[in-house]
């Protein structure tokens, strides 16, 4: 039931990514027609693009994650025996997990202090740019469980796309 759940929020921070990647594009298109079109250069659209970018980076940056699509360097960890191999891959999983929740606590911490201020050029707060990296952290310590509790069970977690 727990990997199913961290499964369905893969798959929706897919297509939350896959929808970030589209308004950036249609931000980006609408930036260039107001340039050379309009002659009237809005402003917002690349500030709200880079803000979309990084939410599109912490949801894939989540699921990169959950489907081990990180680069993982795995050439020592063969040379041991399988019984140190399991403990170590727990480990890494274990040092993932508390990098998601430095992120966590980083990203909070940061959002708060910036939350007083106004963008420039949008009507959000300042803060807004460190939620992407709060979001990021909690869905890594997420499915770092995952894969932790999925080891010591000795199943494997699928990757979304499979």
């Amino acid at each position: 039931m727990f990997t199913k759940f961290c499964a369905t929020v893969s798959k929706i921070c897919l297509v939350l990514a896959v929808l970030g990647l589209i308004a950036v594009i249609l931000c980006v298109q609408w930036q260039v027609i107001g340039r050379y079109v309009l002659n009237d250069t809005p402003t917002w659209a690349e500030a709200l693009a880079m803000l979309i970018v990084l939410f599109v980076t912490a949801f894939g940056l989540a699921v990169g994650v959950r489907d081990a699509g990180h680069i993982g360097l795995e050439s020592l960890v063969v040379l041991l025996p399988e019984k140190w191999q399991h403990r170590i891959e727990v480990l890494i999983h274990a040092l993932v997990a508390l990098f998601g929740f430095l992120m966590v606590q980083g990203g909070w911490l940061w959002a708060s202090a910036k939350w007083g201020e106004k963008k420039p050029m949008l009507p959000v707060p300042d803060g807004i740019d460190y939620v992407p990296v709060i979001i990021a952290g909690a869905l890594i310590v997420l499915f770092s469980v995952e894969h932790m509790v999925a080891l010591l069970r000795g199943q494997v977690v699928k990757p979304v796309w499979e």
